[in-house]
């Protein structure tokens, strides 16, 4: 019997405490200036928390100034006990943004799912922008709450999704949230979503090396990350921050499965010539794979049907079997199950 914390409801992202103080740093209208958030607002494991300006008012203000050792965090035996019945968990990784992170994890997704007998979790962590849900054409779905936790909204049978998105009133609503807000939301999702008897939980992560990175990091830690999937496109502007990306999970301790490379080349339908529409000036993706030791897991040709099924929620693999970014896209997943040892 997985030990789980009482269910809690379900949040509306949006919303803010009433008696939220005004530099509380979960407010999204902190009058905190970037030059002060930057210098003063240090975190709740330096030497100067509770005792910088960034932090009056805050309602825990003195116990962060306090000398009293901080505990570890009391979420973390919840998460360690719900992922024990998550056979391997994979992060989708980019420094940048745009490069095609949530495509790759719905494909992943329903590659994976096409086997009946195999379990699918897809988790979303781009708290502010969640485009997982119209990917995978389940935008208008919501989270309940059961005795059990929160129940995840279901693709088909065997693949259950959670995200920030499925919470918003509506899909304009922007979310203004800073980092210890979007860490519970992330912890909530590790303990008290009902995932179930999981084969793989892929997680979905937005561009940069930051809180939610960081969050998972040490949310998964003692239960274990099986690996990150790294993805850019072949032009330089977009390898330099995955070189950073690359070097976050090492800092952290994370085994990179290897490099994929997205939009790689145009193949025009009617003529089939070639072209680079971002051209690699640096040696792209397989140079990049090379310089830091790492497997070019393969690389995926632009489709312009790919940005189409991904609009109207439907599986590109399924509704194009004899493209050749399909082709790229399920030798790339058998690869990684090969690396796994699936």
């Amino acid at each position: 019997m997985i030990q789980v914390q009482p269910p809690a409801e379900v949040p509306n992202p949006l919303s803010v405490p009433e008696n939220a103080p005004e530099h509380c740093p979960v407010r999204s209208d902190s009058s905190i200036s970037l030059p002060t958030l930057l210098t003063d607002h240090k975190g709740t494991e330096s030497e100067l928390a509770g005792k910088s300006d960034a932090c009056n008012g805050c309602a825990n203000q003195e116990i962060c100034a306090s000398n009293l050792p901080k505990g570890p965090d009391p979420s973390l035996p919840f998460i360690k006990e719900r992922m024990t019945t998550v056979k391997r968990k994979i992060l989708v990784l980019s420094g940048k943004g745009g490069v095609g992170k949530s495509t790759f994890t719905a494909q992943l997704g329903w590659a994976f799912a096409a086997d009946d007998r195999t379990q699918v979790g897809v988790m979303d962590v781009d708290i502010c922008g969640p485009s997982i849900p119209t990917i995978l054409g389940i935008a208008n779905e919501q989270v309940h709450a059961s005795s059990s936790g929160w129940s995840p909204v279901f693709v088909q049978d065997n693949f259950a999704v959670m995200s920030v998105g499925f919470m918003l009133p509506s899909s304009h609503d922007a979310i203004m949230w800073r980092g210890p807000k979007k860490n519970g939301l992330i912890s909530q999702f590790l303990k008290d979503v009902d995932w179930g008897d999981l084969d793989y939980l892929i997680v979905d992560t937005p561009p940069g090396t930051s809180d939610e990175h960081l969050s998972i990091v040490q949310f998964l830690k003692e239960s274990g990350i099986d690996g990150a999937v790294v993805i850019t496109t072949p032009q330089e502007v977009a390898i330099q921050d995955v070189r950073r990306e690359i070097d976050f999970c090492r800092k952290v301790g994370i085994r990179v499965l290897g490099v994929v490379e997205n939009m790689s080349g145009f193949v025009c339908p009617s003529c089939k010539t070639e072209s680079q529409i971002f051209k690699p000036s640096t040696g792209g993706a397989k140079k990049l794979a090379a310089d830091m030791s790492l497997e070019l897991l393969g690389a995926v040709p632009l489709d312009p049907r790919i940005g189409k099924s991904a609009d109207y929620g439907v599986s590109f693999l399924d509704e194009y079997p004899d493209s050749p970014a399909t082709t790229a896209y399920l030798d790339i997943i058998d690869r990684i199950k090969e690396i796994l040892g699936d």
